[in-house]
């Protein structure tokens, strides 16, 4: 999913970062603009399509806190809609949610075949790319960095971006203690045919207003991929996804028992503010990271305006804000925490109190 947004909306923004958080959220309102431009622009085959993204809520009570959030982008010039049950059903092809609202900036795509087309554009650029290589160390060699692989490859550089996000190991020293790396687990369907065609029908994405959210696209051969919250380790056969499975028969009964193709993981960076994180601490180090699930938009419109401020640009005009490394607390336990943290949302959306 290619989604423009944070989790905070502008109130919450302009409560945290004054002034710098109208140039915040024009980074993040374009970044959806700027990824389907990229597309255009270096002739990327990876399916986009840019039909909307809906979040819908199965309350009533989280559905008037989405109308509220659709008030404050509408107020910002964005152009969303707030969803009644009968058009939010009509769009989803589900009958569970009570409303919701439509962002029509967001779309989707292959994220796969989204990064190599951006990696082929690199090359023609000039940039070397050297996959399935890890840098072992980073020293500081005068005014420029020395990284070490462990294929004993070395490379000089005057500016080093650190961009693992929740593939963040020790290579600086306390980051991945400043982020919970968490498992975002996907299922897919096999090919429905023309009984998905009422199902997400213009191609719109969707995922659901609940701190352990769902979020549902249907690619190009009409498959339904689900994704969600997984098991703090990666997954070690099919019953890992067995939730998803039961998830997606409940949103679409009439056309359950789904049959299963694909399941897949991967990692997710979260952290504690729910913000990205840029950090430089030191002369020619920077690090990016923590997009907390909304990586594809986020991430780029990152690469984008890091690249303006290696290149000489002014940090004053750099739109996300620069914060020094900070741990999070007995990281050792993140494992416990994101237990208790399931369970407790777990709790909060069963007892229908919506998420901030």
């Amino acid at each position: 999913q290619v989604n423009p947004t944070l989790k905070h909306d502008p109130t919450d923004l302009r409560r945290m970062f004054g002034a710098r958080a109208d140039a915040l959220i024009d980074a993040v309102s374009s970044s959806a603009d700027l990824v389907f431009e990229l597309i255009r622009k270096h002739h990327i085959d990876c399916n986009p399509k840019r039909s909307g993204w809906i979040q819908a809520s199965y309350t009533e009570a989280g559905t008037a806190h989405l109308h509220k959030r659709a008030e404050q982008w509408r107020g910002y010039g964005i152009p969303v809609k707030s969803l009644d049950k009968v058009q939010v059903s009509k769009l989803t092809g589900s009958d569970q949610f009570k409303g919701g609202w439509i962002d029509s900036r967001a779309g989707s795509l292959h994220p796969f075949a989204y990064v190599m087309g951006l990696a082929n554009a690199a090359i023609k650029a000039g940039a070397y790319i050297y996959g399935g290589t890890s840098v072992s160390s980073l020293n500081r060699l005068g005014n420029s960095w020395q990284a070490v692989t462990d294929k004993g490859l070395t490379v000089q550089a005057n500016q080093v971006i650190i961009a693992t996000n929740g593939y963040t190991d020790n290579l600086v020293p306390g980051l991945a203690r400043t982020i919970l790396s968490a498992n975002s687990f996907m299922v897919s369907t096999t090919p429905l045919g023309l009984h998905a065609n009422n199902i997400l029908a213009n191609g719109e994405t969707l995922s659901t207003a609940q701190r352990l959210l769902l979020y549902l696209r249907k690619d190009q051969h009409n498959r339904l991929l689900l994704g969600g919250r997984g098991s703090f380790s990666d997954p070690h056969g099919i019953s890992d996804f067995a939730h998803l499975e039961r998830s997606l028969n409940l949103l679409y009964p009439h056309l359950a028992p789904f049959k299963f193709e694909y399941h897949w993981a991967g990692r997710i960076a979260i952290t504690r503010d729910f913000m990205p994180h840029v950090h430089q601490p030191e002369s020619g180090l920077t690090v990016a990271l923590g997009y907390n699930g909304r990586g594809i938009a986020t991430g780029t419109a990152m690469g984008k305006h890091l690249a303006a401020l290696l290149a000489g640009g002014s940090v004053n005009e750099f739109p996300f804000p620069i914060t020094p490394i900070r741990r999070i607390p007995f990281h050792s336990l993140q494992r416990l925490y994101i237990t208790i943290g399931v369970a407790w949302y777990s709790l909060l959306d069963k007892m229908g109190v919506h998420s901030g």
